[in-house]
């Protein structure tokens, strides 16, 4: 697949059950050359002619990461999730392979704590992470929600009823809560940079940044 992104490279992706399939595909869809690791043969042989190749074995084993060259890897995503044990190994190779930036898929705390520990920059866990996503969606006014480490959420949102009919200028919501409105979407427009004479309608959606806990005291007004 032409390439026409500097951004773009090759991954090695580590297990290919639903998280690292996912991962895969839409890793292919940007145009990433993908190498893929799985343990399991038929779901292996499966992938074979999908992505650029296919090493079939345990990425717990060094001498299989060592095979499918992990050291000339800008990334690396391991997906494995039906071992601590084999996902902490299979880890550990791929930083004792030097590969810059790793990604891996944690079940518990204490797995992303040990992860972490052994040199993996980046841990997700999905189902906690989906988990607090939809506990800020459930009450209505957020339609969409991303969460940092750092305390910091990015939100899209309906406005409160204080904004409505008013600028941005006027209605203060920066200097009231602490939050910043990045942009905003009229019906069948498309989003638009805020500017302090930006005008809220009740149909419109907000786009806010800002510390979660405020952006939380913004979202249960009414």
């Amino acid at each position: 697949m032409a390439r026409s992104d500097a951004r773009q490279s090759d991954v090695l992706v580590v297990g290919l059950g639903r998280f690292g399939a996912a991962a895969t595909f839409e890793l292919r869809r940007l145009g990433h050359r993908v190498v893929a690791v799985e343990r399991d043969p038929v779901v292996a042989e499966r992938w074979s002619g999908k992505v650029a190749q296919v090493v079939q074995g345990d990425a717990a084993d060094p001498e299989v990461i060592h095979t499918a060259r992990a050291e000339r890897f800008e990334i690396a995503v391991v997906s494995i999730g039906s071992s601590v044990e084999s996902s902490v190994l299979a880890c550990a190779n791929i930083v004792d392979a030097g590969v810059g930036s790793i990604w891996a898929k944690a079940l518990t705390m204490e797995h992303q704590r040990i992860l972490e520990r052994i040199g993996v920059h980046h841990v997700v866990r999905p189902e906690a992470d989906t988990g607090r996503r939809v506990a800020h969606l459930v009450g209505g006014r957020l339609q969409d929600y991303i969460e940092f480490d750092d305390g910091f959420a990015i939100v899209k949102m309906r406005p409160p009823t204080e904004a409505i009919g008013f600028t941005l200028e006027q209605c203060q919501i920066r200097s009231r809560y602490g939050v910043t409105v990045v942009g905003v979407k009229s019906p069948g427009q498309d989003f638009t940079y805020a500017v302090p004479s930006t005008k809220v309608s009740a149909h419109d959606l907000l786009i806010v940044s800002g510390p979660t806990d405020l952006i939380e005291r913004l979202a249960g007004r009414p």
